[in-house]
Formats: structure tokens, C-alpha cells, sequence
């Protein structure tokens, strides 16, 4: 009788076990990766403002960098007005940088993007994060706000484009990293407008 207690005991607590781990799994497997730097960028497929669909994927090995912009910014607007974006995209476009803007503004229609890339000359395509998920998931405080994705496909800066004087910390991580070398200064903080979120699906 003993022994067949003891079983039936055995047997329940490998099954609540069982049970456990497949939740654990389950939950793991659900969960959204989230942007840190020296690890995988997330991976995302968002469309531009002619409904291209672009995804992290296509441009695998390749450096990729990643603007989170709102035209209603003066800050990031400023740095449209300025040049600083064009002009360090331009520098890199033919070392075989990838440039992705990405508007995460609640509100914003592909159509308003279409006038602002035409009245910027921006080469670089725009792409809208209608459900902030991509924003939320590289953690994107500011319009503009810089990540930097390295030929693994790993996080290798985040932050502002600037010191707000001469240094261009996008143009630095983007000549340490296409010369095989490590960014020296990986995380700045990030300047400009807070980014306007959509409020985030339950």
C-alpha cells in the first residue's frame, strides 16, 4: 500500500513538473526579444510609405542603421533641415551601410512621410511602426533616436546622433565597426522629442 502511495506521489509530481516546464517554455517562446546591446538585434518586418515591406533579415551582414524619426519633431526635423542625417548617410551608402528610418508617431499616415522624405531629400526609406511594437522592443525614448546593428546582426550602439557639437557618434561606430573594430563609445543618451507611442494592444 505504502509502495503504491509512494508511486502515484512520483508519478503526480513528475506530471505537475512536466506541466511546468511546458508553461516556462511556452512563455519564453512568447515573449517579445527585447533590443540590448552585444545581442541580437530584433527582428522586425515593417512596411514604407509605398508599402514595401522591409525586414531586419533582408540585409543580413551587412551594418544597418536604424533612425527613429517624427517630421513633427523640431529636433528631428532639425537634423533633417541640417543635413546631419542625409549627410552621414550619404558617407556611408556606398561602404554598404544600410539606412532604415522608422516612425513609431501615432497618427502619422504614409502619405505625410511621402511629402516629408520628398521635401527632405531623404534616399532612405521610411518605415511605419503603426502598433509601436518595434519601438517598444528597441526601447526608442526620442525622435531622433540612433541604434547602430553590426554585420552579426548584434546591437552595437544606441543613443543620439550627436553631442549636439562635433562629435557624430553614428559616424564613429559606424568606421570602428566597418574597419573590424569594436565601438568605443556604445550608449549615449538619446536627445529630442518623446516618442508617441499608440497606445499598446492587451
Amino acid at each position: 500500500m505504502k509502495t503504491r502511495n509512494w508511486m502515484l506521489v512520483v508519478a503526480v509530481a513528475g506530471m505537475v513538473g512536466a506541466l511546468v516546464y511546458t508553461q516556462l517554455t511556452a512563455a519564453e517562446a512568447g515573449a517579445e526579444a527585447k533590443a540590448d546591446l552585444g545581442k541580437p538585434a530584433p527582428e522586425f518586418a515593417l512596411k514604407d510609405v509605398y508599402g514595401k515591406e522591409f525586414k531586419l533579415s533582408d540585409f543580413k551582414e551587412r551594418v544597418i542603421v536604424l533612425e527613429w524619426i517624427n517630421k513633427g519633431c523640431p529636433v528631428s526635423k532639425g537634423a533633417h533641415e541640417k543635413k546631419v542625417m542625409q549627410d552621414t548617410y550619404k558617407k556611408y551608402a556606398g561602404k554598404g551601410v544600410v539606412w532604415l528610418a522608422i516612425d513609431t508617431t501615432v497618427g502619422t499616415k504614409p502619405e505625410d512621410n511621402r511629402v516629408y522624405a520628398a521635401e527632405m531629400s531623404l534616399a532612405y526609406p521610411i518605415l511605419h511602426d503603426v502598433e509601436g511594437k518595434v519601438g517598444r522592443a528597441y526601447g526608442a525614448k526620442t525622435t531622433p533616436h540612433m541604434f547602430v546593428i553590426d554585420k552579426a546582426g548584434k546591437l552595437a550602439y544606441t543613443g543620439a546622433i550627436d553631442d549636439r557639437e562635433k562629435t557624430n557618434y553614428v559616424a564613429a561606430a559606424l568606421d570602428a565597426l566597418l574597419a573590424g573594430k569594436p565601438v568605443a563609445k556604445a550608449k549615449t543618451e538619446p536627445y529630442g522629442c518623446s516618442v508617441k507611442y499608440p497606445p499598446a494592444k492587451k
